[in-house]
């Protein structure tokens, strides 16, 4: 079993910045990838941004050059650093680890508005 603990994520004015941090414990495979997805009211869950263990990312087309993943492989965390934040940023967003499977954490909101 996986778990996911997510940290950060709250409200802040457009153009301002928030990082979400999440750490994975458990029975981890060596080959992972984690990332970020949002699901924001009335709408599917989307993909943010995700990275393997070895550093690969890949983000949305609506957060690239805002956005920036990253990761520690040794302790198997990830942080989403989000800048230039938009009313349309607002949603849950979602810690993910795929592993063996995917494993999802309990969500933390973030909302963009003056």
């Amino acid at each position: 079993q996986v778990q996911l603990v997510e940290s950060g994520g709250g409200l802040v004015q457009p153009g301002g910045s928030l990082r979400l941090s999440c750490a994975a414990s458990g029975s981890i495979f060596s080959m992972w990838t984690m990332g970020w997805y949002r699901q924001a009211p009335g709408k599917q869950r989307e993909l943010v941004a995700t990275i393997t263990r070895g550093g690969l990312t890949n983000y949305a087309d609506s957060v690239k050059g805002r956005f920036t993943i990253s990761r520690d492989s040794a302790k198997i965390t990830v942080a989403l650093q989000m800048n230039s934040l938009k009313p349309e940023d607002t949603a849950v967003y979602y810690c993910m680890i795929k592993t063996l499977r995917d494993y999802w954490g309990q969500g933390t909101q973030v909302t963009v508005s003056s």
